[in-house]
C-alpha cells in the first residue's frame, strides 16, 4: 500500500527526472572485444515514459553522471529531449530545469539510486529509488520501488504517478 502523502505528492507531478545507470539500466556496462559499450534497457520502462506522456501529459528527463552512446540512443528512441549526460552536479541541473520550465519543486519527481543523486532528490517534491538502491538513498526517498533498476523500477514509479490521478 502506498502512503497517502506520497499519492498526494504524486498527483502534482508535471515532470519526472531520472538517473540512468541503476534506474533505467541494471547499473552494469558491457564492453565488447572491440571496446563497444552496451547497456540493457527495459522496454517496459520505455512504455512507462510513453504512458506518462499519453495519460498524464507528464514529460520525462534524464540526468546521468555517465555519457554514453547507448544512453543517447535510448533517449532519442523515447523522444526524451531533456537529456543531461556526463553531469557531476545534478542539483544544479535540476535547479536550471525548474527555472527553464517555470516549475516549482513540488511539480517535479526524481528517481535515483546512488549517492550522486542525493542533492537532486532533496530538491524535488517527490522522490523514489529502485529496490536495489544504495541504503543512503533508500533512507531519504519518499517511495522505494519493489522492482530493481533496469527491471521495471522506472515503470513502477510511472504507474504510481498515473494511479495517483485516476
Amino acid at each position: 500500500m502506498v502512503d497517502h502523502e506520497v499519492l498526494l505528492k504524486a498527483g502534482r507531478i508535471k515532470l519526472l527526472l531520472s538517473d540512468c545507470d541503476g534506474v533505467l539500466t541494471d547499473g552494469c556496462a558491457y564492453y565488447s572485444a572491440r571496446g563497444e559499450e552496451m547497456k540493457k534497457f527495459s522496454l517496459r520502462d520505455g512504455m512507462g515514459v510513453e504512458r506518462l506522456r499519453r495519460v498524464l501529459g507528464v514529460e520525462v528527463g534524464i540526468i546521468s553522471g555517465e555519457d554514453s552512446e547507448p544512453l543517447r540512443r535510448r533517449a532519442e528512441k523515447l523522444n526524451i529531449t531533456e537529456l543531461h549526460a556526463g553531469i557531476r552536479d545534478k542539483a544544479t541541473v535540476v535547479k536550471r530545469i525548474l527555472a527553464e520550465h517555470k516549475l516549482d519543486p513540488g511539480q517535479v519527481a526524481y528517481i535515483g539510486d546512488d549517492v550522486n543523486d542525493s542533492d537532486a532528490i532533496a530538491i524535488c517534491g517527490l522522490s523514489a529509488c529502485p529496490a536495489d538502491a544504495m541504503p543512503q538513498i533508500a533512507r531519504i526517498v519518499d517511495y522505494r520501488c519493489k522492482s530493481k533498476g533496469g527491471a521495471g523500477a522506472f515503470r513502477e514509479f510511472a504507474e504510481l504517478l498515473i494511479s495517483a490521478r485516476q
